[in-house]
């Protein structure tokens, strides 16, 4: 074969390859990474050895706050309230794997919110609208103490969604990212509804947002991987992967600034990516009052613990919950048989206090008070 021609057949192997590492969406100009491409850069999360702990970072899930903002702080959220629009332009909160565990069941109450300066909406604004009082931060999780249950049914963390919309594609998007909050141990949430010019509609003097959107952050010492979604206020079907966007798009598209308390580093890589195969699919783990409980069959995240101090990320269907590799961990039992009985049956907020003198807000289950990052057992 000629050179020229190997030449050419070299370059045409490249632009094929690049072609089918990425593909653009023009919706929300989002960028998805081939989930059949385990040699892309973009398959594995993103890693900074100066990442420091999220103990170091108070409040990381909370959105940059431009003046004029209504901040209202709960126990469980943060929100920004909109008079305007009489909602939240974003609630943002940190769930952990022990808050996932259901103590207390919905009441399906809702109550204005008595920590919204100008009034938040009530009854009225929602009768005869046609709208479901959609949640922002769902009540599932918020299960975990009779004041955060309560606190999920303040109007402040209500928005009016279509109820194909409210009782599918979203409900199934919060399944997901509880099931992640399980599987990795902690996650930071922002979302809400998109309230920018065009974005919505009027009924009945209701605003009616015709998109919704939700970042995750998954902050760890060994890792730091985020995502985004955007979804029509309207009944749809498909995976979730199909409403994936990069941190990036959403914070283009809303105009919000997410995770600003990042290092600048850290926040400008993980925010303008998106990496699909770096988020678990497939595994599901159902909770229930009292304990949480893994389906038959399901793997779930190792409870080892790496050299470099990190948890393991391989899955495991080893009832020891232990990997093949950190096997010699599970001692007697795995770690999580040998907790068990020094387990309170309630989530309690921790006792700890942060680095800034701060209460930690984190919540635990643990008989001395204290949460996995302030020494709980």
């Amino acid at each position: 074969m000629k050179k020229s021609h190997i030449i050419l057949l070299a370059l045409l192997c490249f632009a094929v390859g690049l072609f089918g590492q990425r593909y653009y969406d023009r919706n929300f100009g989002r960028e998805v990474v081939n989930l059949n491409d385990p040699n892309s850069p973009y398959f594995k999360p993103c890693a900074f050895e100066s990442t420091p702990p999220d103990s170091l970072i108070p409040r990381l899930e909370i959105p940059t706050i431009r003046p004029g903002d209504q901040i209202v702080e709960h126990l469980a959220y943060t929100l920004d309230y909109v008079e305007k629009y009489e909602q939240a332009s974003w609630v943002a909160y940190e769930l952990t794997a022990e808050e996932t565990v259901k103590q207390f069941e919905r009441s399906n109450k809702f109550f204005k919110d008595p920590e919204v300066k100008t009034g938040s909406a009530s009854d009225i604004d929602y009768k005869g609208s046609g709208y479901d009082r959609g949640h922002l931060a769902p009540a599932g999780d918020m299960s975990y103490s009779e004041e955060t249950m309560l606190e999920s049914f303040y109007y402040s963390n209500m928005s009016p969604q279509d109820p194909s919309f409210n009782r599918g594609i979203w409900k199934k998007l919060e399944e997901k990212i509880r099931n992640w909050a399980v599987l990795y141990q902690s996650i930071y949430i922002v979302t809400g509804p998109v309230l920018s010019e065009g974005n919505i509609t009027a009924t009945n003097g209701l605003a009616v947002p015709k998109y919704y959107y939700k970042v995750i952050l998954d902050y760890h010492s060994a890792h730091l991987q985020g995502i985004g979604f955007i979804m029509r206020n309207e009944g749809a079907s498909g995976n979730l992967q199909e409403y994936a966007v990069s941190i990036d798009s959403v914070e283009r598209f809303t105009g919000i600034d997410f995770f600003p308390r990042l290092p600048d580093k850290s926040e400008n890589a993980v925010e303008a990516r998106l990496c699909l195969p770096c988020w678990d699919w497939t595994n599901s783990v159902s909770s229930h009052s009292g304990g949480s409980k893994k389906e038959t069959g399901a793997s779930v995240q190792c409870n080892g613990t790496t050299k470099a101090g990190a948890r393991c990320r391989k899955t495991t269907t080893d009832p020891s919950g232990f990997c093949y590799l950190h096997q010699s961990q599970s001692g007697s039992g795995s770690s999580e048989r040998q907790n068990v009985g020094t387990r309170s049956e309630t989530s309690t907020q921790c006792n700890g206090t942060t680095k800034k003198g701060a209460r930690c807000r984190r919540m635990t289950r643990s008989s001395n008070g204290y949460c996995y990052q302030h020494g709980g057992n």
